[in-house]
This record gives structure tokens, C-alpha cells and sequence, in this order.
């Protein structure tokens, strides 16, 4: 949950840590810090609150050197200060921390019985302590040290560590949280995630489960947690480093809801065969003939995606589907087992909830199919097999582009699914996947339609509570829009099945409160006009998402915004987008802080 930088070569470390930690201030903005070694001494600068406070005080504080750490928090164990920001110190170590020791409440009271002084209230501390403790005691070297630590902890982690008596290497190590090392001339990076060294180098190296990693200007050398030696070969990144910079947009978040056409299209190259009636999934080889159900495991917007994959797979394959919550998974003593299909949905590929989901299910005996943005994250290693959208960087706390393209991967894969089952046709198929691929012309249209969406934000961005209402494909459309409402502007948001309105919603309603209500052209769409009117009886304010063309709608809706017309199975693709940009627009109205929301951070890595 938290942003981890370091560096190690010949530049000054500060502005390359600082410039790292602003690429991934999106991972938590509680406090941020470096500590950076220079001529004997490691200098720590550290301070509550965003970025900026951290540059503000490091021009009173310079901090040079050429080896260095950096963080950005998102607090887990102890509450945002000066004390608690990261890097943490203990003698001659200091540490950078992400995820949380669930054991630090014995190993804490075990280094205070052994006169350690705490000066924080964090579980990373811990780390430092123990380490000093093992080079005090005559570890080896640093890799030795931490090695040994590594043993005694049990958690999900990342961590990176400095030795002030040899500043020419670091160590770092991983369980359950990203990393990856980045690879220059005469000098190596770490950091949580690859944007955050995009633009200094392009060969990376991602650390897996159980790695530890020794780091020198010369380049990293990777061992498993009992020191094993692990090869591996670096990747080349191709996204280009203007893809993670705002782009002339005013926040991240409205230049990736721009994004989304082509990321879409992005998702769909080379995926689509010559007859344009089959799909393949990049040499995933899924035995259709053994499923015998799919459940998939998602979190958030994840898991509404997930909703809407149940819809398409049932329809196009005739495959049983479940949706679960991630983070309820495993607590269940789920039943599952051969013949089932897990499909894991995330677009980090780091979330925690989901990873030990699909940890259960393998230990289950269940195969596990993981859909993720983020090559060679953690759940698509953990998987069997591994099928990645193409949404690029996302920045913005509250996902957008990664929603869309993950529909996306969800209709090829339902496509897939379908042709293997004999249950959609070769016309059928043809037909749908024709209209995916002007499917970015269509969301290219509805993007740039902001101008309606500004009014009508600017007309509901004083209201108490919105209502989201849909049925079928559009429902799980109606919980992405409430959430999206709610993550960035601060407006509490339900989103309801269209027809649950009158099991209880429907007291909410008066002249104060809008509703939206999700109503293109389809099998649902008469009952959902019928919804519509209910709302309308009681004074509601309707907004309606509605089909090109549909002229009778204006009649039941206080204002339209019309879609161009698509297949039903993909117009949750193109719904979602006035629902995007209307929080946005009234977040922005609010002037809340629309790409670090408070409270959330983007890669939630801890239970």
C-alpha cells in the first residue's frame, strides 16, 4: 500500500528518490521520506503529509549523496507523523517498509525486553532493530543479516535496507508485495512499481515471492529466502514515459477516462483471429471441456467487473458462474475443487484480499486463471494461467480505464468460451466482435461529450446522496457509478438492482435526491422506463444514460445523456463512461483531491 524508491551510482540520490516517490505517490500519501548516505553518514528527512511537504523541507535540509531510499506511506500500524514516516532507523540500518509484520506485537516486546528503543509507533521499526542487531552480532554481510531476519517475520512485505558502513550495496526482499529492480549504466533502482523508474531506464527485473535481492551500482544479484541463487533475464518496458504523466489534463484521473479508446483497442490488438469469429488468449490453453464452473475473485471495481463477466459468461458459454468478494473468499471454507476455474481479477495484480484468495483455491485444487494490467505482477505468477489487459499505467486512485479494458478481457474471454462450449455460433461471434472493434470510436464519442456532464454536475454537486439504478449488464454499472461518486467527491451513493427500488430504497426519494438511472436500449429496457417513472412520482431528479435515438426518454428524465447504440453485451462498456466523468465533474465542482482520494490508496496490499 505504500511507495518504495532506492538508488545506488554516481548521480545525486535525492532528486532521482523524489522524482520515483512522485510516480508513486498514488500508492499512499499519509507521510513520505528519504535517507540518503553521504560521506560516512545517512541523513533521514522525513515529514507528515504529502510529497510536497517532503520537497518543501528538503530545501531547508539538503540531503546529498548517490545511494539512497525513499518511501510514501499509507498508514497500516501507527497514525501519520513525523515519527511514524518512513525511512526507520536503528544504529547503522535504515529501512523502507510496505505491507505490515503480523507478528510485531511479539517481536516488538521481545526487543524492548532486550533494551531496544522505539522512537515510532510502526511495525517497520522492527526492521531496522533486528537487523542492526544481526550485523551487531557478526552477521556476514547485510544480505546475511536481513536473510536471517526474514526468517523470524511473518507477513506480507517489501522492504528495502541501507547499511551506513557499506553504502556501496542495498538489500532488498518481497513477500506479497511488488518489486522490481531497475537496471542502468553503472547504477541499479528498486522500487514498488516500474513507473516510478520509467524514466531512468527501461530493463527491470520483477522480484517474485520469497526473492531477496542484493543491489550494487553494478546490478542486483537474486537469491531465495534461504539463499538460493535465482536467474533470471530483465524485461524490456515499452510504455512510454509520457503514458504516466498527466498529458495536459488537470488531473490523472479525467486524462485516463480520455485514455480509455485506446486502451480498449490496446486490449483488443492481436487478439481477434483472421475469421473474426474466435479469440485467442495470448497461449492461455484453458481445457473448456474440465470446467465445470468459474468463480471469479475481485475486490472493488474489480468485483463489479466481475459482475458483469458473470452476465456475459453464462449468456455467450452456458458455463455456471459465482461472484465472490475476494476478502470473503477464503473465510468461508469455500467448496471448490477440480473442475473448478478461478478467475482472479485485479488490476495491480497485487492486491492481498485476492492473492490469498487464489493461494485457497490452488491449495484446493482448483485452476486459476488471473486477468491483471501489470506484467509479471504477483497473482499472475501465482496463476496457471495469466491474461493481461493492455489499460497501461493508471495513476488515479479511482480506476477507470482499468474497468473498461477488463470488460473487455471479459467479452473476448466469454467469446473464447463460447465458440469452445458450441454455444455461440460463428455469426454470433462474428457479429460481436465486429462491434468490439469500433467499440473505441464509440467511447472516443462519449468521452468528449463532457461539456453536458459539467452542467449537469454543476446542477447535483450540492446534493446529500445520489441513487444509481439498473438491471441485468446495467447493475453492475449502477455499483461502479456509486462508487466512483463516492471514492472521489465524498457524496454518499447507493447503487441498486432497478428492480430491489421499491424493497427499500424507494424511501429515500424526494425533490433533493438524484437518480440515475441506466436505461439503453435492450430486453430490460420497458421495466427499467417503468423505474424511471416511480422515481419520477416522487419528485426524484432523473438522470438518464439512454441510446441514441431513444425519443421517448426525454418525457420520464430531468436530463439525458445519450450513448451511441452497441450489442447489449457491450454496453456496459460504453454506460460507465457518463458515470465516470460525472463524478468526476462533481469532485471537481467540490474541489476535492480527485487522483489521491482520502483514506484510499491504489494498490491495496494489506488485509
Amino acid at each position: 500500500m505504500c511507495g518504495i524508491v532506492g538508488y545506488v551510482g554516481t548521480r545525486q540520490a535525492t532528486p532521482l528518490l523524489v522524482g520515483g516517490l512522485r510516480k508513486l505517490e498514488y500508492r499512499g500519501y499519509d507521510s513520505a521520506g528519504v535517507a540518503v548516505w553521504n560521506d560516512g553518514v545517512t541523513r533521514v528527512v522525513r515529514c507528515r503529509g504529502k510529497l510536497a511537504n517532503l520537497e518543501e523541507k528538503l530545501l531547508k535540509e539538503p540531503a546529498p549523496g548517490t545511494t539512497g531510499i525513499g518511501h510514501t506511506r499509507w498508514a497500516t500500524h501507527g497514525r501519520p507523523s513525523d515519527e511514524n514516516a518512513h525511512p526507520h532507523r536503528s544504529g547503522s540500518i535504515t529501512v523502507v517498509h510496505n505491507g505490515i509484520i503480523e507478528n510485531h506485537l511479539a517481536l516488538r516486546q521481545e526487543l524492548v525486553a532486550a533494551g531496544a528503543k522505539f522512537t515510532s509507533e510502526t511495525d517497520t521499526e522492527i526492521f531496522a532493530h533486528l537487523i542492526d542487531r544481526a550485523m551487531t552480532a557478526g552477521a556476514a554481510d547485510l544480505t546475511t543479516a536481513v536473510r536471517g531476519v526474514l526468517a523470524r517475520v511473518h507477513g506480507a512485505f517489501a522492504i528495502v535496507v541501507l547499511n551506513e558502513k557499506d553504502p556501496t550495496t542495498m538489500v532488498a526482499a518481497k513477500n506479497s508485495s511488488p518489486l522490481v529492480v531497475g537496471l542502468g549504466e553503472g547504477e541499479t533502482f528498486v522500487a514498488s512499481d516500474v513507473t516510478a523508474i520509467l524514466a531512468e531506464t527501461r530493463k527491470v527485473l520483477f522480484i517474485e515471492e520469497g526473492e531477496l535481492v542484493t543491489v550494487t551500482a553494478k546490478g542486483a544479484v537474486i537469491t531465495d529466502f534461504e539463499g538460493r541463487p535465482r536467474q533470471r533475464e530483465p524485461k524490456t518496458i515499452t510504455w512510454s514515459a509520457l503514458q504516466a504523466e498527466k498529458g495536459g489534463f488537470k488531473h490523472y484521473m479525467l486524462k485516463e477516462i480520455h485514455e480509455q479508446p485506446r486502451s480498449v483497442a490496446d486490449t483488443l490488438v492481436g487478439r481477434i483471429g483472421a475469421e473474426q469469429d474466435d479469440v485467442s488468449l495470448d497461449g492461455v490453453n484453458l481445457d473448456v471441456a474440465s470446467i465445470r464452473r468459474i468463480i471469479f475473485v475481485a475486490c472493488g471495481t474489480s468485483y463489479h467487473s466481475s459482475l458483469v463477466g458473470e452476465f456475459l459468461i453464462e449468456s455467450l458459454a452456458r458455463i455456471p458462474v459465482e461472484v465472490d468478494l475476494a476478502s470473503e473468499f477464503r473465510y468461508r471454507d469455500p467448496i471448490i475443487g477440480p473442475g473448478d476455474l478461478v478467475v482472479a481479477i485485479s488490476q495491480s495484480g497485487e492486491t492481498l484480499d485476492t492473492m490469498e484468495a487464489v493461494r485457497e483455491a490452488k491449495k484446493k485444487g482448483a485452476k486459476i486463471l488471473a486477468i491483471s494490467n501489470v506484467l509479471e505482477s504477483s497473482i499472475p505468477r501465482l496463476a496457471d494461467y495469466a491474461f493481461y489487459t493492455h489499460a497501461g499505467p493508471e495513476i488515479g486512485v479511482a480506476s477507470t480505464k482499468a474497468f473498461t479494458t477488463q470488460l473487455v478481457a471479459l467479452t473476448l474471454l466469454a467469446i473464447h468460451l463460447g465458440r469452445r462450449t458450441k454455444k455461440l455460433s460463428s455469426e454470433r461471434a462474428r457479429e460481436l466482435l465486429g462491434e468490439l472493434l469500433q467499440l473505441p470510436n464509440k467511447m472516443r464519442d462519449v468521452v468528449e461529450s463532457g461539456a453536458q456532464l459539467q452542467a449537469i454536475a454543476r446542477r447535483y454537486g450540492h446534493a446529500e446522496g445520489f441513487l444509481f439504478l439498473g438491471r441485468g449488464t446495467q447493475y453492475p454499472i449502477a455499483l461502479e457509478g456509486a462508487l466512483k461518486l463516492k471514492e472521489i467527491s465524498y457524496i454518499h451513493a447507493e447503487g441498486y438492482a432497478a428492480g430491489e427500488m421499491k424493497h427499500g430504497p424507494i424511501a429515500l426519494i424526494d425533490e433533493d435526491l438524484p437518480v440515475v438511472v441506466l436505461a439503453p436500449r435492450g430486453t430490460h429496457y420497458e421495466k427499467v422506463i417503468s423505474n424511471l417513472a416511480e422515481v419520477r412520482a416522487r419528485q426524484g431528479k432523473v438522470i438518464a444514460v439512454a441510446t441514441r435515438g431513444d425519443s421517448n426518454i426525454g418525457n420520464s428524465a430531468d436530463d439525458v445523456i445519450l450513448i451511441p447504440d452497441s450489442a447489449p453485451e457491450l454496453q456496459p462498456i460504453l454506460t460507465v463512461l457518463p458515470l465516470q466523468l460525472l463524478s468526476y465533474y462533481v469532485a471537481d465542482f467540490k474541489g476535492t483531491d480527485i487522483d489521491q482520494p482520502r483514506n484510499l490508496a491504489k494498490s491495496v496490499t494489506v488485509e
